[in-house]
């Protein structure tokens, strides 16, 4: 019963309580808090009025924030479209008239910023550059689709920074205890990130890199549909690199199963503008050549790359006939659709199904080759990459010498190793990629960030050219190279319905371009130049006020102070000049004479004034006399009233106003440069995020 008895007091007290404060809070609300509210509220309407106006709105600072917006505009937006219009492919393509060729760009090596990429840098530092970058990527791809809407886009890898660090759902994730250790830096953060960043984490990288690549794909479509004689547009980004996967012995099965599963077949092949594109997964194929080979079972790693190069001659010319079908209906290999019958399920033949004969295989339907590979192919240490390449540019030969200093090792791929990464493939690696895909025309990679041209020597035959490589520059400003960019490639190859090139073709089949993104470090150069003439300007202006009289841009109390319940200007009540508050009539008979000719001096009658003579109370020159020179009337002397002289100091103590006048017009200065700074200041971040959060 007590026990009840305590358990029902506690309620009504907490009761009683909580209608004690529900009392005092809306007693609050209705008296005191209404009225400050209703303050607060006056002071904002009379602030907004006074921010309205047009001489405000159309005042010098926001003349300057709206050459800021033509600025950020600029440096975030169009620099990106005017880059990437300049690369438009009538511009570089050299084709015969009439000619359709296919437009292909790719993409190297966006890497989206992660944990990985700079670990230990803190919030909101990281976030910003996560931000800054992910922007980077986004407005250049955007403007790739725009203004030149390529027929397909192609991806070389490394698509994130830190993609094979972090687990899987399934599978057994761990470091493999052989190859190349990691950094000391970097072994410190091993155990954090394994703990922190899971499958989970690899799913919303995977869903940012979606929204930016794959989500503004059709940018573009607006411009019109499928362009002449092409099947329609494609995005291919399954090609791992050693940031997505790892490299050589030191890949996880795990790792590569789940890229694979959301990005599609690591080892493929295209047919695009009558060009095979074989893709090849190159970072699981130098496994094969590991030396830690003989000690470990590498062939879940390198089976599948080494099964499908086995195959790929083959499946090359079926993906060249498949291709043929559509264009010339069936016409390369026959008719495969199934027929329209009903059969019974225990008389049907299952393996009767349309297929290609051997026959038709027979054909030489073998379109000239692309090969995509993330790694770039073995090269003699120094081979020169040529003058594209930005990290350094090509020796100047000697007097005389016409070719290319070799070798020439400031201006070419490093060819190196260190944990997860080999710049090069081995030489063994590259000569059987050529041979068994065949009929390579062009080699394109990524991985090594900037541009690199070189050309490989063909294995057993003299008689023909080598191979074309280029390494494709990285799409994103936070890989070390200035001046990021991406490749444009033009395909024109018109053939038969056997695969032929048909008479008067061009031999040459391809031709490429190098476009070239903006410098995002000129653009911030351009930024910072801006803010130094911005505050320079608001400086100039801040200490002409005062001296040349213009109108100031901060207000000042007078012009924020507002009538108890009017909320009108204290400025605006009273045209004439009136008393301040405690003026007394004593102290302001001090100031000013008493009124002779109306006869109401203050503190004393009419008719004491009367009696006075003209030669009693004014000098010879009709001024008011000081009591010190003792010309006064006797009554007034007896009254303990007269004229008086108010003598201001200050009109005859220059030096003093003149100290006051500099001290008010510093204050002035001070106050017009720190008002009109911080306007313009947060109106032009708020401009930047603005851009920056839109997309």
């Amino acid at each position: 019963m007590s026990r009840r008895y305590d358990k029902s007091s506690l309620a009504d007290d907490a009761a009683l309580q909580l209608k004690r404060w529900t009392t005092s809070v809306w007693h609050y609300a209705r008296g005191p808090g209404r009225q400050k509210a209703t303050a607060v509220t006056a002071k904002v309407l009379h602030r907004l009025r006074i921010n309205v106006q047009a001489r405000r709105l159309l005042s010098f600072p926001h003349v300057l924030v709206v050459f800021w917006l033509v600025i950020l505009l600029w440096g975030e937006r169009w620099v990106f479209e005017s880059k990437v219009d300049d690369c438009a492919w009538h511009n570089w393509e050299d084709w015969p008239r009439g000619a359709h060729p296919h437009h292909l760009v790719f993409v190297a090596d966006p890497q989206i910023i992660d944990p990985h990429s700079y670990p230990g840098r803190p919030w909101p530092l990281s976030s910003l550059t996560r931000l800054i970058t992910d922007n980077y990527l986004l407005r250049g791809y955007k403007a790739i689709q725009t203004q030149l809407r390529p027929d397909s886009v192609f991806f070389l890898g490394d698509l994130f920074d830190g993609g094979r660090e972090w687990k899987t759902a399934s599978g057994h994730f761990v470091d493999p205890k052989w190859g190349k250790g990691r950094s000391r830096e970097e072994a410190g953060w091993v155990d954090t990130w394994h703990r922190k960043y899971g499958q989970g984490y690899w799913m919303r990288e995977y869903q940012r890199f979606a929204s930016i690549f794959f989500d503004h794909f059709n940018d573009g479509d607006s411009v019109g549909g499928v362009r002449p004689y092409q099947r329609g547009r494609k995005l291919v980004a399954s090609l791992p690199g050693n940031h997505d996967l790892g490299f050589g012995a030191q890949v996880q099965v795990p790792v590569r199963d789940r890229f694979e599963a959301f990005f599609g077949d690591v080892n493929r092949i295209d047919v695009v503008g009558n060009h095979s594109i074989v893709s090849v997964d190159t970072v699981s194929l130098s496994a094969d050549s590991s030396e830690y080979g003989a000690e470990h079972d590498l062939t879940p790693i390198h089976g599948p790359v080494n099964r499908f190069l086995d195959g790929v001659k083959a499946a090359k010319r079926r993906a060249v006939q498949d291709e043929l079908d559509v264009w010339y209906e069936g016409a390369a290999g026959g008719d495969r659709r199934f027929p329209h019958r009903i059969e019974d399920l225990q008389g049907a033949d299952l393996s009767d199904f349309p297929r290609r004969g051997q026959e038709s295989l027979s054909v030489t339907a073998d379109l000239p080759t692309i090969l995509l590979t993330h790694v770039p192919l073995w090269r003699e240490p120094g081979t020169p990459c040529g003058p594209k390449r930005e990290h350094w540019p090509p020796t100047e030969p000697p007097t005389g010498q016409t070719k290319a200093v070799k070798p020439d090792h400031r201006n070419a791929i490093s060819v190196s190793s260190g944990y997860q990464y080999q710049n090069v493939l081995g030489e063994a690696d590259s000569a059987k990629l050529l041979d068994k895909v065949g009929n390579v025309v062009h080699v394109f990679s990524g991985d090594d960030h900037d541009y690199c041209e070189v050309v490989h020597a063909r294995s057993g035959s003299s008689s023909r050219s080598g191979v074309r490589e280029i390494t494709v520059k990285s799409l994103s400003m936070a890989m070390g190279v200035p001046t990021p960019g991406f490749l444009m490639v033009s395909l024109y190859n018109p053939v038969d319905d056997k695969g032929n090139t048909l008479p008067g073709a061009p031999v040459e089949t391809l031709q490429t371009h190098l476009c070239l993104l903006p410098n995002q470090v000129h653009t911030y150069v351009k930024y910072i130049g801006f803010m130094v003439f911005s505050l320079v300007v608001l400086a100039v202006r801040s200490v002409l006020v005062p001296v040349l009289n213009l109108q100031p841009f901060a207000l000042g109390p007078e012009d924020v102070a507002t009538i108890s319940g009017g909320g009108v200007p204290a400025s605006s009540s009273s045209i004439l000049p009136i008393a301040s508050v405690g003026t007394t009539a004593r102290d302001k008979d001090k100031l000013d004479p008493p009124d002779v000719r109306s006869g109401k001096g203050r503190g004393v009658s009419s008719s004491s004034w009367t009696v006075r003579t003209r030669s009693s109370s004014l000098t010879a020159k009709g001024r008011w006399q000081n009591q010190s020179l003792g010309t006064r009337s006797r009554t007034a002397a007896a009254m303990g009233v007269g004229p008086r002289i108010n003598v201001r100091e200050a009109l005859y103590d220059t030096g003093a106003e003149g100290v006051n006048d500099r001290r008010r017009a510093v204050s002035v200065a001070v106050r017009e440069m720190w008002t009109t700074t911080w306007r313009v200041a947060w109106m032009a971040v708020f401009i930047w995020v603005y851009l920056a959060r839109e997309r």
